[in-house]
């Protein structure tokens, strides 16, 4: 067989796949709803300083003649205490939100990944190390741990954002070592261990590549999940800082005027309801077309 042959051969069915993939998620009329969202709700993230009506009210500049004024034409959303235009304060906080759980679900996946394929692929006593380290990370509710690390750490976006991924990692490192423990019996596995391949080079090589769609599934119904900690901890005075225009943060400070000025806490808790509502429906769409178990053509 010659080299283009090979080729050909190697990367038809990969295409094949992933027509088969896109068909799945092009059936699904929630996940098709839900992949516009997540794609609309980038993009504000990434434009948001070029297409917020208000873009010098993102921080700083007080407007005491226009303090919470009911929603209008030039105010979609109202203005909060200081005259502050929340709708380009909301758009702005999906910058601020996006990114920080992009960070906090990155960082928890690198550091539950591994760990988690390194127990399940070797077992014994190292398996055994690694996971009782994870049900003592486990044992603590998830969002009273955050708390814990974000207050000892100090108040701030990026503290929280650690905190949140310390929080998170033991489920990354759970779910990766029951897939270990499946895939390291394959036959390729064997080979490669036949051969002499390096264990830590088959771990990282052969096994974590082979167990990345249950991953990939996980961390898109964790935004959302991570979106709404991140809130809560703001709520609290643990996360972002005023005057960040952080959702949690905003229906926070909304609180003492929520009687007079309604609008100033439900247009950032519509944000947040939408974005993990739209992420939970994205991660079950996602789950349907990578899960060979649910997969149906």
């Amino acid at each position: 067989m010659s080299y283009n042959n090979l080729i050909v051969n190697t990367i038809r069915p990969r295409i094949r796949e992933l027509k088969i993939s896109l068909h799945l998620l092009n059936r699904n009329y929630l996940t098709r709803f839900a992949l516009l969202i997540v794609g609309l709700l980038v993009a504000i993230a990434l434009l948001a300083p070029l297409i917020v009506p208000y873009p010098e009210q993102i921080m700083n500049e007080n407007n005491p003649e226009e303090k919470l004024m009911a929603p209008s034409a030039e105010h979609l959303f109202g203005t909060d205490e200081l005259g502050r235009d929340i709708f380009s304060r909301v758009l702005y906080g999906t910058r601020i939100s996006m990114r920080t759980a992009l960070l906090a679900v990155g960082l928890a996946i690198i550091i539950g990944v591994p760990l988690g394929a390194i127990a399940g692929a070797s077992g014994g006593i190292v398996d055994e190390l690694l996971m009782r380290f994870t049900d003592l990370f486990l044992s603590f509710p998830p969002l009273l741990l955050a708390i814990t690390i974000a207050a000892f750490m100090g108040p701030n976006l990026t503290n929280a954002m650690i905190a949140i991924a310390i929080t998170w990692w033991p489920w990354y490192a759970r779910l990766m070592r029951g897939q270990a423990v499946s895939i390291k019996e394959r036959p390729f596995v064997k080979a490669a261990e036949a051969i002499g391949t390096p264990h830590i080079k088959i771990v990282f090589m052969h096994i974590i590549p082979n167990c990345i769609s249950p991953i990939i599934v996980q961390a898109s119904m964790d935004i959302g999940g991570v979106i709404l900690t991140i809130a809560s901890l703001s709520f609290l005075g643990l996360g972002a800082q005023p005057p960040l225009p952080e959702w949690g943060l905003m229906i926070s400070t909304s609180r003492t005027y929520f009687m007079n000025a309604w609008w100033y806490s439900v247009f950032p808790g519509l944000f947040i309801f939408m974005t993990v509502l739209v992420f939970n429906l994205l991660g079950d769409g996602l789950r349907e077309v990578l899960d060979p178990k649910t997969r149906k053509l």
